[in-house]
């Protein structure tokens, strides 16, 4: 069920800003809400929270239950049913090709997108390459697992589920698995929790998750009143750099459970009443085998005058990486994701029959 806040404002028409349940995708919209209110003070904007499919399975791995879209369908259909007029997200969780009438309106500041080690509290450990061998660390990223494998064979990297909260539970419990555990730094300081950072861990040992730390509106294509809306708290240097790696994404056909990692940067900007003209976009861009011993990685660097230029760019590196052996890693990836999915369902029968049985005896 959704749950409304209402600002009270009145106005010819109250925005409601629509996102997932949980505390820190609550304050996320909070955050773009504010900015709105700041920008039009004499508009309404109102949120409205719900549980998403995503939210409510927290024991499976998201490539066996949906990826991506298990984050945002409700949202959308609610979104497309004029129930709601502008969904808040967290950029990295959106898949790269929306449903039909539906768009990015805006993509706003990123925070730091660097992945961080917390470890568990009480342990004195500093980074990842003080851990003992054989440390159990803690993430839900193939992404993760897969560049980390590379420089630290002899850690143990296993699942770990649910909201931040609900993570750093199971890493501090005293019986539990993870002496740590690796989480997006831009969601952790967003809900105050910054001091839990042990160490960053950046490129070339790390690189982040296609649009991580960046919030992002998705409106309908045809509500026009949105899109002023959101133009006017547009971050355009983000925005160029965020567009470029989801349209690295999509050429690779890549999703949540797809190791493709990314760093990108925005330089030499020149810009006309807060609109970029030009600037020197430089993507790199990664594909890591889930074993972690075939990696490819590239980079291109590109003058660029629009949004659509950005993307033009991901899609070269895109294909840059393809050619040089990403297309080997992406096929075995899909071969092995089919397989653990028909795995799984297989199981879920033995599991339906073994309960049939049981109950008949």
């Amino acid at each position: 069920m959704a749950q409304t806040q209402s600002t009270e404002k009145s106005g010819p028409r109250a925005f409601i800003l629509a996102s997932r349940a949980s505390k820190l995708a609550q304050i996320q919209t909070n955050l773009v809400r504010d900015a709105l209110e700041t920008t039009f003070p004499s508009l309404s904007f109102d949120t409205s929270f719900m549980t998403t499919e995503g939210d409510k399975n927290q024991s499976q791995a998201l490539y066996l239950i949906g990826g991506k879209a298990l984050w945002t369908k409700e949202l959308e259909v609610a979104l497309k049913d004029n129930a709601v007029d502008m969904l808040v997200h967290s950029l990295k969780d959106v898949p790269t090709i929306l449903p039909e009438g539906c768009e990015i309106g805006a993509i706003l500041e990123r925070e730091n997108p660097v992945d961080s080690l917390v470890v568990r509290q009480g342990i004195p450990y500093k980074s990842l390459g003080e851990l003992p061998d054989g440390s159990v660390v803690g993430t839900s990223s193939v992404r993760r697992v897969a560049q980390l494998r590379r420089s630290f064979p002899k850690l143990i990297f296993q699942d770990v589920r649910g909201n931040l909260n609900t993570r750093l539970a199971k890493l501090d419990a005293p019986d539990g698995p993870y002496v740590a555990i690796i989480l997006a730094k831009a969601g952790l300081v967003r809900l105050g929790m910054g001091d839990r950072v042990t160490a960053d861990i950046t490129a070339p040992t790390l690189y982040h998750a296609v649009s991580q730390g960046a919030l992002a509106i998705e409106i309908r294509s045809n509500d026009r009143q949105a899109q002023e809306l959101c133009k006017a708290i547009i971050h355009p240097e983000t925005q160029l750099k965020c567009m470029a790696e989801r349209a690295l994404l999509r050429e690779l056909e890549g999703g949540c459970s797809v190791p493709v990692g990314v760093g990108s940067s925005v330089t030499d900007v020149e810009k006309d009443e807060g609109v970029v003209k030009r600037a020197v976009l430089r993507l790199t861009g990664c594909v890591t085998s889930i074993d972690g011993l075939t990696h490819v990685e590239n980079s291109v660097t590109e003058l660029v005058t629009s949004t659509l230029q950005a993307e033009a760019a991901g899609v070269k590196l895109a294909k840059i990486l393809i050619n040089t052996g990403a297309k080997a890693i992406l096929d075995d990836i899909t071969l092995d994701r089919a397989k653990r999915i028909d795995e799984s369902k297989a199981s879920e029968e033995v599991q339906k029959i073994e309960t049939a049985m049981a109950g008949s005896s």
